[in-house]
């Protein structure tokens, strides 16, 4: 990557690789504070920036609120869910890569940002639409299980 490694830059790298929800500075910042409280936000927010422009990391701005980081730098796609704002990583083939040409343009950036509503969020909806057609609900301890499950 070119940069000197850092205790500060260590532990961004380590949260990042650990949690791959797509995480914001903010996120980021809260999940390392916990093992270095005395850490600046504006520490991991100069360490965000120093990763991005080495090429550690990717910075996403799929989302209007803030900016997201992924671990994995190489261009690959992103679905970001409107109903839940779950951010997810797609498998698509992506062709374009930065330092391809188009037409005469030289690609720098290359970031595919899809939207719409997850697979969970739909599976949700049609479980409500179906209890609201029969009058059946599902009971607290299924609810339950589908968190514990890691539904948002």
């Amino acid at each position: 990557m070119g940069l000197v490694p850092t205790i500060q830059r260590s532990a961004v790298l380590e949260y990042l690789e650990n949690n791959h929800t797509h995480p914001t500075a903010e996120e980021v910042y809260q999940g390392v504070r916990d093992h270095f409280p005395s850490l600046a936000k504006a520490t991991v927010y100069n360490v965000l920036d120093a990763l991005k422009k080495a090429g550690g990391i990717q910075e996403l701005t799929i989302a209007r609120e803030a900016a997201r980081y992924d671990y994995n730098p190489s261009p690959h796609p992103h679905f970001l869910c409107r109903v839940c704002g779950n951010l997810y990583d797609v498998d698509l083939p992506c062709s374009i890569r930065p330092g391809d040409e188009i037409c005469g343009h030289l690609v720098e950036v290359a970031q595919v940002y899809l939207h719409g509503i997850c697979a969970q969020c739909q599976k949700q909806n049609s479980q409500n639409k179906n209890e609201s057609k029969t009058g059946v609900r599902r009971s607290s301890v299924s609810t339950k299980r589908r968190n514990d499950a890691g539904a948002p």
